[in-house]
């Protein structure tokens, strides 16, 4: 039996992506500096990141890419880049009592980080004791992977342009690649300038608050932290109570961008361009506002009637006062749907009813061509489309309906493909959350916990019911349990097909 994908050119472009995975790592370096911090933990992950680039170009000198050798690189680049990533973690934690010194906790944080999950190996304590350069590296990561870094690679190297249709497409959230310009290099740079200023955007706006006044606690760093992780949809904080460490006017203020970030980019360039009605005529969008503004109604009736207990410290929800009922359904609404796992107060304490329409939320995911994560929205519209159109011809059997989204027939191709997807992505769902009962039964205290640890990874989503609540953390789950969920967060960021298709034998031999 002949392999005939060739596994070294992929290998070869995996190694230029991890040589220029060192300029990003720089950041955290200027970061320790100012606090005086120790820099080894980055200037050693630096230096083997150089040399493992240059050693893997070398496998295969003029490296070419074709479908398959596209599919392995995008999913062997995003485990290369986790691992990688994991070693500041680990230096930085030895001869500590640090969490992140294990390695598998060290790669569960960075995976989490780089595909914008937001679980966390790290409790309310352990957050504070890290150093600013590590925390700054763990925003950093996620502002990495909210885009796509292999997006960002097709943005910025001539020689992945020849093939980056095919590696944008297997990278890239959704159903389908919107190219906005002929050449996908210049697709690929449009989306990162897009997502690039509405991070400066955001991290201007934060810390324009904290010098007015109205932000005491959100000084530069912690502007420029959360704004690496609200636009990727991440949910990383270096606060330990996560956004209810902030004033009400702050939570406001996350809630907005966090919608964007859940939209799809190319809408905005759309904007941008004189198409002033796209998001009107765009049923995705319309589908995905309304979902937000219905759920988050039910849910802020369902708190102001005082179904969730005052939960005190922890931010809390009061019954009968309507903003912050509103604020924190909205809040907690937009953050769990579009996978972003910021928190305002603990919803594990709220009410059956309340977590019920957050479970929802979880569900529903983002839009494509978003960073957030999840189904999808379109995927989800696709689905509730064709049903109809079957329970429809079930009585006129002669008629041929096909489906339209936005006026717009979809390809029957189209429609197999996102069944297909939601089809494996229930099914390793469930699986998952089988195989993590088992594992963890003596954590586990109910069905719910196991769901949505599943769900949370697979989803990109990162907080969970229990323990796994948005003030909690993965630390005791048993290693197998964890690498397991590892695995999950990397299938579910890359859309589960681009790394299963790997473990098919008809892959590598046809």
């Amino acid at each position: 039996m002949r392999i005939r994908t060739d596994w070294r050119a992929s290998l070869a472009f995996v190694g230029t992506v991890l040589k220029y995975l060192s300029v990003p790592l720089a950041f955290p370096i200027v970061v320790a500096l100012v606090y005086s911090e120790p820099v080894f933990p980055f200037v050693a992950t630096i230096a083997l990141t150089i040399a493992l680039g240059y050693g893997l170009e070398r496998l295969r000198p003029e490296p070419d890419l074709q479908v398959r050798e596209a599919m392995l690189f995008v999913a062997i680049s995003w485990l290369a880049v986790a691992i990688v990533g994991a070693v500041p973690y680990v230096l930085a934690g030895l001869g500590t009592e640090s969490t992140l010194a294990h390695p598998v906790n060290a790669v569960f944080e960075s995976m989490s980080g780089f595909t914008t999950t937001g679980a966390t190996v790290l409790g309310t304590i352990s957050v504070e004791r890290h150093s600013h350069a590590i925390m700054m590296w763990r925003q950093l990561t996620q502002w990495l992977g909210g885009m796509g870094i292999i997006v960002l690679m097709v943005a910025i190297l001539p020689e992945l342009a020849v093939s980056g249709a095919q590696l944008v497409e297997s990278e890239a959230p959704g159903p389908q690649l919107q190219k906005l310009t002929p050449r996908i290099a210049e697709t690929a740079r449009i989306l990162w300038l897009v997502y690039f200023a509405f991070t400066v955007v955001f991290i201007g706006i934060l810390y324009g608050l904290n010098q007015v006044g109205l932000a005491p606690n959100m000084g530069l760093y912690n502007a420029i932290a959360h704004g690496f992780t609200t636009l990727p949809t991440g949910g990383f904080s270096p606060e330990s109570r996560s956004i209810a460490a902030f004033s009400p006017i702050v939570q406001w203020t996350f809630i907005p961008f966090i919608v964007i970030a859940g939209t799809n980019f190319a809408l905005f360039w759309h904007v941008f361009s004189g198409e002033r009605r796209c998001f009107v005529r765009n049923s995705e969008f319309r589908a995905y506002i309304g979902a937000i503004v219905g759920l988050t109604v039910l849910l802020a009736g369902i708190l102001y009637a005082g179904a969730a207990p005052e939960l005190g410290k922890l931010g809390g929800v009061t019954a009968g006062a309507f903003e912050n009922s509103l604020r924190q359904s909205a809040f907690q609404v937009v953050s769990l749907l579009n996978s972003t796992g910021y928190a305002t107060s603990d919803f594990v304490e709220w009410s059956s009813t309340g977590k019920i329409v957050l479970l929802f939320a979880m569900l529903v995911g983002g839009c494509a061509g978003s960073t957030g994560g999840g189904v999808k929205v379109v995927r989800w519209l696709i689905v509730f489309k064709m049903l109809r159109r079957e329970l429809f011809t079930a009585s006129h059997p002669e008629v041929v309906r096909p489906i339209r989204l936005g006026g717009n027939v979809v390809d029957e191709d189209a429609i197999r493909g996102v069944l297909g997807f939601t089809f494996m992505y229930l099914f390793v769902f469930a699986l998952a959350t089988l195989l993590i009962a088992l594992d963890a039964n003596h954590l586990i205290e109910t069905p719910l916990e196991a769901f949505s640890a599943s769900l949370a990874t697979i989803g990109n989503i990162g907080p969970g019911f229990g323990f796994l609540g948005p003030f909690g953390s993965y630390t005791d789950f048993p290693i197998p349990s964890k690498l397991l969920m590892i695995f999950l967060m990397w299938i579910g960021r890359l859309e589960i097909i681009p790394v299963l298709v790997m473990f098919t034998g008809g892959f590598w031999t046809r």
